[in-house]
């Protein structure tokens, strides 16, 4: 039965979860800090199992916040409630993250973007292109995804992605996309779409700052490349 069942914890086994917590969340483990998660959602059932599935099931923490809700829903176990509690501990980071971002220009900025990006993306197992658009002082003033592809490719539009940064006002624009494989290293087609919206922009006055490519694997940046 997911959400739900016997009580647990006789043996004091969350309050001591709790102690280390207050210490700071590196005091515990990933299974934990997930199983803790869900005991706050199912407080009546032990969550350390439905935990290490969780953790099997999608490769680690990272893929377990980013998961989507049906994904979630097929692992014997997760409910309405168990599943909203993960999805509202991934919003949350994100929203933290995409702060960080916003504070200050995002060239003087660009580990705290790495881990945004890296955070709300590089675990996606549905290949998703996004654009960051900048002002002239080089602020984050809009992030927005562009398409949605197939398990490992997006459609990318040329005159929509500069459509709409004319439409927006941006003095400049940062690709992304995500590749569902882990691994990533930019294909062809990556890279010469990647040139053929930088010309575009130039003629427009847009610059493409570059194009970040995450996966499990890690991310490259097109531009540290010189690809662009």
């Amino acid at each position: 039965m997911a959400d739900g069942d016997a009580p647990d914890d006789k043996t004091g086994h969350r309050a001591r979860l709790r102690r280390r917590l207050a210490i700071g969340g590196d005091a515990l483990l990933d299974h934990e800090l997930v199983e803790y998660l869900l005991a706050l959602a199912i407080p009546r059932r032990d969550t350390k199992p439905l935990a290490y599935a969780l953790l099997r099931e999608f490769g680690g923490i990272g893929g377990v916040l980013t998961a989507d809700g049906e994904a979630l829903a097929r692992v014997p176990g997760m409910g309405e409630t168990s599943i909203a509690a993960i999805k509202i501990a991934h919003a949350a980071a994100i929203r933290l993250l995409q702060a960080e971002v916003a504070a200050r220009p995002v060239l003087a900025n660009w580990q705290a973007l790495l881990d945004y990006l890296r955070a709300d993306m590089a675990h996606h197992a549905i290949e998703r292109f996004r654009v960051l658009h900048l002002n002239t002082k080089n602020m984050l003033v809009r992030d927005e995804v562009m398409s949605e592809g197939s398990i490992d490719q997006a459609a990318v539009y040329v005159r929509e992605v500069i459509r709409r940064a004319l439409e927006i006002g941006s003095a400049a624009i940062i690709l992304v996309h995500n590749h569902p494989s882990g691994d990533p290293a930019p294909s062809r087609a990556d890279i010469d779409i990647t040139r053929t919206i930088a010309e575009a922009g130039k003629r427009l006055g847009i610059a493409v700052h570059d194009h970040i490519i995450m996966g499990t694997g890690g991310h490259t940046s097109l531009r540290a490349q010189g690809l662009i």
